[in-house]
C-alpha cells in the first residue's frame, strides 16, 4: 500500500487534510520552512507545487506564486530536493502538483525516476491528456508513485469511471468550475457534487475535494457530504505572500492549518 493510501487508512473516520504550497515561493529556504509549519500544524499530506509558466488550472494567487518562484530561478530539481530534505525529517506523504510539460521535457520515465528517488509519493498533473492517462499511470506504477487524477463538475459518468479506474492514492475532485482560489462560501451545488462523486469512489478510492476551500466550516461541510479529504491551497499561498516577517507568517500558517485540521475531527 502506498504512503498516501496508508495515510488515509490510518485516519479511519477522521478526514484527511491536504495542504498545498508552491515550491520556491518566494525562495527555496522559505518553502522548506512553510512545509515544516504545515506538518506541525497537522497536515496529513503535503501537496508541493513545481512552478510552470502557464498554469491553466490555477487562479490568481497560485499563478502569482509560480511567477515569483520562476523569477527566483526555481527548477523542478530544486523542488525535488526540498522533498528529499523534508522526508529525512518527517514521515509524511508528499504529492507533487505540476503540469505535463515539466515531465515531458526531460522524459516521463526520467522525471518519475528522479521524483521517486527524492521521496515523492504521488503526482497531480491537471493537464495530463486523457489519451495518455493509461500509459502514464503504468509508468507511475512502475516507479511506485500514485497517479492522482482530477475530476470536474462537468465530468461525465463514463469519464468518472475511467478516472476512478486509473487513479491511485486518491481522486482529486475540483469542486467548482473555473480556477483555484479561496472562496468565502461553499454552494449547495458543490456539496451535491461531492455526494455525486462519492457514488463512484466509495469502496474504491479516497475522494479529495479542493478549489475554494478556505475555512473550518468548509472543511466540516465537505467531509459531511462524503469527502475523505479536503485540499487547501490558495489561502495558504496568500499567507506566504502576505509580506509579514517570516517568523510571524510561519506561525500564522501553522495556526491556520491547525484550525483546519481540528475541523476534520468534528
Amino acid at each position: 500500500m502506498s504512503p498516501i493510501r496508508s495515510a488515509f487508512r490510518s485516519l479511519k473516520r477522521e478526514g484527511a487534510l491536504i495542504a498545498y504550497v508552491m515550491g520556491g515561493d518566494p525562495d527555496l529556504e522559505t518553502t522548506e520552512k512553510v512545509v515544516e509549519a504545515l506538518i506541525v500544524g497537522g497536515a496529513d499530506i503535503i501537496e508541493l507545487g513545481i512552478p510552470f509558466s502557464d498554469p491553466i488550472a490555477d487562479g490568481k494567487s497560485i499563478q502569482q506564486a509560480a511567477v515569483r518562484s520562476l523569477s527566483a530561478g526555481t527548477r523542478p530539481s530544486d523542488v525535488l530536493e526540498i522533498v528529499g530534505r523534508v522526508k529525512k525529517e518527517h514521515d509524511v506523504p508528499i504529492a507533487i502538483m505540476t503540469y505535463y510539460n515539466v515531465l515531458y521535457s526531460p522524459g516521463l520515465d526520467n522525471f518519475l525516476a528522479d521524483a521517486k528517488r527524492a521521496g515523492v509519493d504521488g503526482l497531480i498533473i491537471p493537464d495530463l491528456p486523457l489519451d495518455e492517462t493509461a500509459e502514464y499511470s503504468k509508468l507511475a506504477k512502475k516507479h511506485g508513485l500514485d497517479t492522482i487524477l482530477l475530476a470536474a463538475p462537468t465530468t461525465s459518468p463514463d469519464r468518472m469511471k475511467q478516472l476512478v479506474k486509473h487513479s491511485t492514492g486518491f481522486l482529486y475532485l475540483v469542486s467548482l468550475l473555473g480556477v483555484t482560489g479561496a472562496r468565502s462560501q461553499l454552494s449547495d451545488e458543490t456539496l451535491d457534487l461531492v455526494r455525486s462523486a462519492k457514488r463512484y469512489t466509495k469502496g474504491k478510492i479516497p475522494l479529495g475535494v479542493g478549489f475554494g476551500i478556505s475555512k473550518p466550516e468548509h472543511v466540516r461541510a465537505v467531509l459531511a457530504a462524503g469527502a475523505d479529504a479536503v485540499i487547501v491551497g490558495s489561502s495558504i499561498v496568500n499567507m506566504v505572500s502576505s509580506g509579514k516577517p517570516r517568523d510571524k507568517m510561519l506561525r500564522d500558517v501553522e495556526n491556520y492549518v491547525r484550525s483546519l485540521k481540528t475541523a476534520t475531527k468534528t
